[in-house]
């Protein structure tokens, strides 16, 4: 049985012609290290989705990034710059559930629109990458430059900084 991506996953990647492979993930194993430690895939192969939101800023400015799970999201220099305000945060998890319509440990670039895309560099260093599908139960595999197919897609020198002291930066999935 194929594993189901979240509908709106699924729509995207077939309104933008993405090339993917759909893989099955155990829920319970979502998160992006435990997804990696269990299914065999090197934690610089995976790419977590983060939303991020400016503080004390109204109407809020945000935007989806795309980092590698060895790498630490520069939120504090190069987010804070790129949106333009003086404070960037993550998103907490009601926020970001809001605004992708996907559950944590699942977020994933493909079926979130409306927000600037922001891919580290890095991650297009990759041969292929590992990512949620909107949901905990499934996961996608791509060339990462399956990525610049979508609507917003900019490629971010320095986006994220490389992690060695921890095996999950970010904690997302």
């Amino acid at each position: 049985m194929t594993p189901a991506l979240l509908p709106v996953v699924a729509a995207a990647v077939a309104a933008y012609g993405l090339d993917v492979e759909v893989l099955a993930c155990d829920p319970e194993l979502a998160d992006t290290a435990a997804f990696c430690d269990h299914y065999g895939f090197a934690l610089d192969d995976a790419a977590n989705t983060i939303i991020v939101t400016s503080k004390k800023v109204e109407p809020p400015m945000r935007a989806v990034c795309v980092v590698l799970g060895t790498t630490r999201l520069d939120v504090n220099r190069v987010c804070r710059e790129r949106l333009g305000v003086k404070r960037v945060s993550f998103a907490d998890a009601d926020t970001t559930v809001e605004l992708s319509g996907m559950q944590i440990g699942g977020v994933t670039a493909p079926g979130i629109e409306g927000l600037p895309l922001w891919i580290d560099a890095a991650v297009l260093g990759r041969d292929r990458v590992v990512m949620g599908g909107g949901n905990r139960s499934s996961k996608i595999a791509l060339d990462p430059r399956e990525l610049l197919k979508l609507p917003g897609a900019e490629v971010v020198d320095g986006l994220a900084n490389p992690v060695m002291d921890h095996p999950n930066p970010e904690g997302t999935g």
